[in-house]
């Protein structure tokens, strides 16, 4: 993916971006038809959203009962561990909605093994999809938010890790990447959706930001390459001198 291509809308600060796509998201999910499927990501911007999400006017407006919810990646901790990205999201946004516990998909972190784990959540995203092979023509997902690491790791694909040339599974496990084994989504299935998102904040984003944008094909972020449409919402302090690429507000 070459970045540059790709729309990026920019907001004076996390508080702005928080709101900016929670107005992005619900409006993506009123216009679409029937069920509306979000992959979610883990980390401290996604929270911001995940809380406007959870107040007015988000909290009475959104379609929940329609809206499934799936992750991006996940720690292979319990689901009450503090660093559980489910147990994230359910405090600052599903316990909080009249959402119902069958569109609530988490990855199931039970047991000692990541990889029969990572086979289980694929199985769940093949029997809501309804097909074993995933089709350009109809994405798994509606929307997946992505997050941007100081490396250019997104989701839990990781620089010099095997699985960033899987192409044939949807969930895959990552041991010794990090000091906890993870669960991610790959590529194919990542990219099997009809909107992606980065969200990036704060100063520390900028450099790997501005790779991102130039197509710095070493960063597992700019692999991704979405059947739909690509787009970054950023703060001025991710942006820095790209400030001027998109105005914010809705």
């Amino acid at each position: 993916m070459n970045a540059t291509g790709n729309e990026m809308t920019v907001l004076a600060d996390a508080a702005s971006l928080a709101e900016h796509v929670a107005g992005w998201l619900l409006d993506a999910a009123r216009a679409a038809a029937g069920r509306f499927a979000v992959a979610l990501s883990g980390g401290a911007t996604p929270r911001l959203l995940y809380e406007r999400l959870a107040a007015p006017p988000y909290r009475d407006d959104f379609p929940w009962t329609r809206v499934h919810w799936f992750w991006g990646d996940e720690r292979f901790v319990p689901q009450d561990d503090p660093l559980s990205n489910f147990r994230m999201v359910r405090t600052a946004l599903l316990a909080h909605v009249p959402v119902a516990a069958a569109n609530i998909h988490a990855v199931p972190t039970e047991g000692p093994d990541p990889g029969k784990a990572a086979a289980a959540y694929e199985r769940e995203l093949k029997a809501f999809y309804g097909a074993e092979n995933l089709d350009p023509a109809r994405p798994l997902f509606d929307v997946t938010l992505l997050g941007l690491g100081p490396d250019g790791h997104t989701a839990s694909l990781f620089p010099g890790t095997a699985v960033l040339a899987e192409r044939e599974r949807w969930v895959a496990a990552i041991i010794g990447a990090k000091s906890e084994a993870r669960i991610t989504l790959t590529y194919p299935t990542l990219e099997s959706s009809r909107r992606a998102a980065f969200l990036v904040v704060g100063s520390e984003k900028r450099a790997i930001l501005r790779r991102l944008r130039d197509g710095d094909q070493t960063l597992p972020a700019a692999g991704l390459n979405p059947v739909g449409s690509l787009c970054i919402f950023a703060d001025t302090a991710a942006a820095g001198s790209d400030r001027d690429a998109g105005a914010g507000g809705r």
